[in-house]
C-alpha cells in the first residue's frame, strides 16, 4: 500500500509546527524521517495515525484520504507504535497483541478461532511466542517493542508508522527491531535517532529541520556530511560498511569559528 502525505501542515496555539511536509512512501519501503530534535518528525507522524488532525494536507492511502475513512476502516489500513506505548494494566504479552485484532470484530463480538490463529501466528513471526504468558510489564525494552510490533502484524494493516521505535534499546534490540519491521513486508513509515540505523535500513530518507523536508532521497545521496553540518550542527565522517555498503557516520563536532584580527 502506497502512503502520500501531501502539503501537511500543523498549527499548534497559532504557531505553525509542520510546514507543506510532501512525503511518499511506495508499497513495502521503509521510509525514514530523521532530523534533529523538535524539527517536527513526531507531530507528522501523529497527523499520519489520525491522533493529531493537520491544518492543512491530506494523507492518502492508494489514494484514499485516511482523515475521511471511519475508525475500523482506518486501523485495518495502518497500524501505529508511537514513541511512548502507555499500559498501565498488566495485560500478558498474548492479551496486548490480542488488542490487534479488534479493528476486525464486531463491537460485541468474542475473539474467533481465526482471531487466535492471528495473534499466534504474530508472536511467533517476532520470534516471541514464548513470551505470550509473561505480564507485559515484566517485559524488557526489547521484548516489549517485540510484542507491539507482532499486535500490529495481528492487526493485518497494510502501513506501519513507527515514532522512534529503538529508543531505550540497547544495540543488539536495536538491530533486531528494525530488522524485523524491515522483512514484515508492510509499507513502513518511522522516525528513527539514529542516522547509522537510518542509513543501513531504510530505502529512502526525508531530513527535516524547522517543520520543513530540505533534503530527500536514497540514504547515500542525502547522508552528506554539508547536509549534517548544517542541519545537525556536527562534522561527519562516510565510511561505508563493510558488508552492506551503505553509508556509516562518525561524528566530531563542528570546529569553533575562527576570526581574523583586524590590522592594527
Amino acid at each position: 500500500m502506497r502512503v502520500d502525505v501531501e502539503d501537511l501542515s500543523v498549527a499548534i496555539a497559532g504557531a505553525r509546527i509542520v510546514e507543506d511536509i510532501t512525503v511518499r512512501a511506495d508499497s513495502g519501503q521503509l521510509v525514514g524521517l530523521v532530523g534533529p530534535n523538535g524539527s517536527g518528525k513526531s507531530t507528522l507522524l501523529r497527523c499520519v495515525y489520525r491522533a493529531l488532525r493537520p491544518a492543512a494536507g491530506t494523507v492518502r492511502l492508494d489514494g484514499a484520504d485516511l482523515h475521511a475513512m471511519d475508525v475500523r476502516e482506518g486501523a485495518r489500513a495502518l497500524a501505529a507504535l508511537p514513541q511512548e506505548s502507555v499500559n498501565e494494566f498488566d495485560f500478558t504479552a498474548a492479551e496486548v497483541v490480542a488488542m490487534g485484532r479488534l479493528p476486525h470484530q464486531k463491537a460485541v463480538a468474542r475473539a474467533t478461532a481465526a482471531d487466535a490463529a492471528a495473534c499466534a501466528a504474530a508472536l511467533a513471526r517476532v520470534g516471541a511466542d514464548h513470551l505470550a504468558d509473561r505480564g507485559f510489564l515484566t517485559l524488557s525494552g526489547g521484548e516489549k517493542q517485540r510484542v507491539l510490533i507482532a499486535r500490529a502484524l495481528a492487526q493485518e494493516s497494510r502501513v506501519l508508522v513507527l515514532d522512534e521505535p529503538t529508543n531505550h534499546l540497547d544495540i543488539a534490540q536495536q538491530l533486531e527491531v528494525l530488522s524485523l519491521v524491515r522483512g514484515s513486508g508492510l509499507t513502513v513509515l518511522a522516525a528513527l535517532h539514529d542516522l547509522n540505523l537510518a542509513a543501513g535500513h531504510c530505502d529512502v530518507l526525508y531530513v527535516i529541520a524547522g517543520g520543513r523536508i530540505v533534503a530527500s532521497g536514497p540514504p547515500h545521496e542525502v547522508l552528506t556530511p554539508e547536509l549534517l553540518a548544517e542541519v545537525f550542527g556536527v562534522r561527519a565522517h562516510r565510511v561505508p560498511h563493510p558488508e552492506s555498503g551503505a553509508p556509516q557516520l562518525l561524528f566530531d563536532r563542528l570546529p569553533a569559528a575562527t576570526t581574523t584580527p583586524a590590522a592594527p
